[in-house]
Formats: structure tokens, C-alpha cells, sequence
């Protein structure tokens, strides 16, 4: 990095830092707006078991789901796996961890601020192999049965073989001098991956080679300064049957055809914190805290609630009749999928919930920032 390459992402991290609704990585100390009553009883969120990992410290650590098991990390190396809120192992990887975890069930991969990515076994947690990517890495990697990707901090693309963790194929592009501290991460879906970028674009590449086999424009950077420019993918694209969606920070929302990536509809909406999807509707907390209902077809606005706005709201997660939010004062919020009214809220934790909403089996697993892993149903 030039020198005024690294002056420019200095100030720009001073300046993100300064702002926790656009930056996971922020300080969340300061004080929320309070939250308003609600109109009915509203639907109780039950606490089916809890857990402990250890704290997130700096950075935003995703649990991973597969089958009945659920894997969790905490930033001083260890790595959980639970099934019904029992520890069935513990590892560590006697170093500190920044990327979330990713599993397929057959191993868990994990991966840390100097750039190791590390497997797990993930019947034993006995360590598989360790192999080194030389870059700050802040995403969970995605596991496949063929295919471990890893993605760092300076936007490239690591596919590994999930046998040995050797490196199979790269995948880089320009990025702008100035961005968004993330831990967004890949999807893998079939032979394709598909991960959003700095700048605005969606690509999907080749799960066998890393080649570019498609790119979407989500957003177009504007503004006479780099930080007006910013129009960063900050969180995962989402896939439905036939489309993938994705949400730049000031930028669009916008879905693609997943076989040949041509647009099938964008809107402006801001958004660092994501998207999921239901047969009818995208669901996106935009960058004030409120969520939106836009229609999956055309992307005409359905609904948009905006009682959560400044609270830090993350990505909605869709969970039967319900779109389920966290926030930063440890709450989860159920809204209605059909008009988004408030259906129900409890306050789960203490600390910011940062990571993904995950599903598991009928229950929602969370994870806070202070390392308190619950699983949660619905009364």
C-alpha cells in the first residue's frame, strides 16, 4: 500500500469509527433511542438454552449451523461446538481469532488476524490442517463439501481443498482507496461462489477455478470525495431460486439472474448491514435502523418499519410468519413479514448482537458480541 493509499484508509477508518450504525467494528457505547411500547402482549421469545464462548472484542464472530450442531468462536481462540446448548467439544487454536466459523458439518474452519485459516475436525475438534493466506482475515470462511473459501480483508478470494487446506485458486480485483471495515463473507451455492465487493459489484466465479463467470453492478460510486464514493457491499448476497440479491452501503439494492447475472430490478436504498429473502419479499435494514419489505419481482416497496431506527439494528433474518432483527443493546425484534408491524421483542443479552441471526431447526441462534450463545423459539 502507497503511503497516501494508507493516509487515505487511516481517515477513513477515524472517520467510520466515529459512527457504530455504519460500522460493526465501532465502539457501542453510546446511547440508543429508547424503544416505544408495544400495542399488544406481542409474541414471547423463549430462551430454549444458552451457552458461553467468550466475547467478539473487536471484531464480529458468526456462528455456523449444520444439521443439529452449532459451532461459535471467541476472539481468544477458542471454538465451540453445541448441540441443544451442550458443549459436545472445545478447541483451541492457541492464537487469536477474527473470522467467524464455517462448516459443513465434516470440518469447522476458522481464521485470524495474521491470515492463518485453520480446520477443525468437527466430531473431535482435533485440528486438520493450518495453512497460511498472508492477509488480515474478518470474514467466517464458507465450507462446501468440495471447497473451502476465504476471503480477506483487502477483498481477495481464497478457494482451498477442504481435505488438506491447499490452495486450489485466487481471485483478486481493484479496490478503492477508501472502504468499509467488514466482515461480510462468500456464498458458495453449487459450483459457483458469489461475494459482493468494494466499489458495488456482485461476481460470481468458478468454484473449480476462481474464474470470473459473471459481475453485476449493485452501485455505481458517486461524490467529488472518497468517502462520498464509497459504495462498499458490506454484507453477504443472497440467493433465491432464480435470483441473487445483494446491498451496497450508499448505494442500491439490487438482484440479479443467478445463471448469467443480467439485472432483474435495483433501487436506491443504503445498507451496511444486509438482506434475506422469502418467496415474496427482500427484506433490508437500511443505514438509519429501519427495515424494508420490497417486493421480490420488481422491487416495489411493500412496507418499511422505522421504529428501530438508530438501535443498531442488523440483518433481518425471516423465521416462519416473522422477520427477526437484533440490536445494539442485546434485544431481538419480531416483525410481521405481511406489514412489518411490531410483533414482539426481548431483550436477550447485555451486548450488541453483531453476528447473523442463524436458523437452526424452528429455533434462532444468536450470538452477542459478549460471546453468550442462545438458541431461541417462538411462544
Amino acid at each position: 500500500m502507497t503511503p497516501a493509499r494508507l493516509a487515505v484508509a487511516v481517515v477513513g477508518a477515524l472517520l467510520l469509527g466515529a459512527c457504530s450504525s455504519l460500522n460493526p467494528f465501532a465502539s457501542d457505547k453510546n446511547k440508543l433511542p429508547a424503544l416505544k411500547p408495544l400495542q399488544n402482549d406481542g409474541v414471547r421469545v423463549s430462551e430454549v438454552w444458552k451457552a458461553r464462548v467468550g466475547a467478539s472484542g473487536a471484531y464480529v464472530l458468526q456462528p455456523a449451523i449444520s444439521g443439529n450442531a452449532v459451532f461459535a468462536a471467541a476472539a481468544d481462540g477458542d471454538v465451540l461446538r453445541l448441540e441443544a446448548g451442550r458443549s459436545t467439544w472445545k478447541a483451541s487454536i492457541n492464537g487469536a481469532l477474527s473470522g467467524g466459523v464455517g462448516s459443513n458439518g465434516q470440518i469447522a474452519v476458522v481464521a485470524t488476524p495474521k491470515g492463518e485459516v485453520v480446520a477443525l475436525d468437527a466430531r473431535t475438534g482435533q485440528v486438520k490442517w493450518r495453512v497460511q493466506v498472508n492477509a488480515e482475515i474478518l470474514a467466517a470462511p464458507a465450507v462446501s463439501d468440495n471447497l473451502v473459501v476465504v476471503r480477506s480483508a483487502d477483498s481477495r478470494l481464497f478457494g482451498l481443498d477442504p481435505q488438506d487446506g491447499r490452495r486450489r485458486w485466487a481471485y483478486q480485483r481493484a479496490t478503492p482507496a477508501l472502504s468499509l471495515r467488514n466482515s461480510a463473507g462468500v456464498v458458495i451455492e453449487g459450483s459457483a461462489v458469489f461475494a459482493g465487493f468494494p466499489g458495488g459489484k456482485l461476481v460470481a466465479v468458478s468454484g473449480a477455478n476462481g474464474s470470473l463467470m459473471w459481475e453485476g453492478t449493485v452501485a455505481v460510486p458517486r461524490g467529488a470525495t472518497e468517502l462520498e464514493r464509497m459504495a462498499d457491499i458490506t454484507s453477504l448476497p443472497v440467493l433465491g431460486s432464480r435470483a441473487a440479491c445483494a446491498v451496497a452501503f450508499q448505494g442500491r439494492i439490487a438482484c440479479f439472474d443467478l445463471a448469467n447475472g443480467s439485472t432483474l430490478w435495483a433501487r436506491d436504498l443504503s445498507s451496511s448491514r444486509g438482506l434475506d429473502l422469502d418467496s415474496r419479499y427482500a427484506y433490508v435494514t437500511d443505514e438509519k435502523g429501519a427495515v424494508h419489505a420490497l417486493d421480490l419481482n420488481n422491487g416495489a416497496s411493500a412496507w418499511k418499519q422505522d421504529q428501530l431506527a438508530g438501535r443498531n439494528v442488523g440483518r433481518p433474518r425471516v423465521s416462519g410468519s416473522y422477520v427477526v432483527v437484533g440490536d445494539g443493546e442485546g434485544y431481538v425484534h419480531l416483525l410481521r413479514k405481511d406489514d412489518g408491524a411490531m410483533a414482539g421483542r426481548q431483550r436477550v443479552d447485555s451486548s450488541p448482537i453483531l453476528a447473523d441471526i442463524q436458523r437452526s431447526d424452528g429455533e434462532m441462534v444468536i450470538q452477542s458480541k459478549d460471546g453468550n450463545v442462545y438458541g431461541l423459539g417462538l411462544q
